[in-house]
């Protein structure tokens, strides 16, 4: 019901009205970006390429710690449609002595995402793969899947998309990106509210020329691992 919906509103002019705020937004939401078979064509590519470093992640984070090397997530995506997202285990799973749950009014994010700038639950190499966002490498089996793209508005979980007003909506009119505006801006840094206005602003402005540009900034901005934790 949630993807008709929105495919219906997505399909038709969108009007955005906010308190004290009268204005009149159409847009047209057809994919502006690099084109998707590309994308999936060099994603493939560089999983082969990187093939071994990801057995050399996998074989570190299963001597660290007990459990699966790669979990998944279900995460909401174009349309509303729910997919699994994969990660490198970066935290000790709850069965492990040593996880240890933290405190959630110690967040140091503001909004609906709590995120820990000193983690309990995280393991040595995990704070490693998430400050150099190596972790977020298997989302590239989630692009040749056609689940993601390269660049757009990170997945959300479910209970987020439930923070959503009109205004923010449009974010889920896009295949999400495996790196976006928000991620060269600061990163973990970023609050709710300016992560959905970031990911708004790209939508809006979406095209080949600055996919490509989000994607070179991508890389000064990871190996700064500023706003990374």
């Amino acid at each position: 019901m949630t993807i008709q919906i929105l495919k219906s509103i997505k399909n038709h002019s969108y009007v955005v009205v906010d308190v004290g705020i009268a204005a009149s937004d159409t847009r047209n939401y057809k994919f502006k970006g690099i084109p998707i078979l590309l994308q999936k064509t060099l994603a493939l590519l560089v999983l082969l390429l990187i093939s071994p470093l990801l057995l050399l992640v996998i074989l570190l984070i299963k001597t660290e710690s007990v459990g699966c090397p790669v979990f998944s997530q279900t995460r909401v995506g174009e349309n509303g449609r729910h997919f699994k997202m994969y990660k490198f285990r970066s935290m000790y799973l709850k069965s492990d002595p040593r996880y240890k749950e933290p405190d959630p009014r110690q967040s140091s994010r503001e909004g609906v995402c709590n995120k820990y700038i000193n983690d309990s639950r995280i393991t040595m190499f995990g704070k490693f793969i998430r400050k150099y966002s190596i972790d977020e490498i298997p989302q590239l089996f989630n692009i040749v899947k056609g689940d993601m793209c390269l660049v757009g508005p990170r997945p959300a979980l479910d209970f987020e998309t439930y923070q959503y007003n009109n205004l923010v909506q449009p974010r889920l009119f896009t295949k999400p990106g495996l790196t976006g505006l928000w991620q060269i801006s600061g990163r973990a840094d970023t609050n709710f509210a300016e992560q959905l206005q970031l990911d708004k602003d790209y939508i809006s402005q979406q095209s080949i020329f600055m996919d490509c540009k989000i994607i070179a900034l991508t890389i000064p901005a990871v190996l700064s691992a500023k706003g990374a934790y």
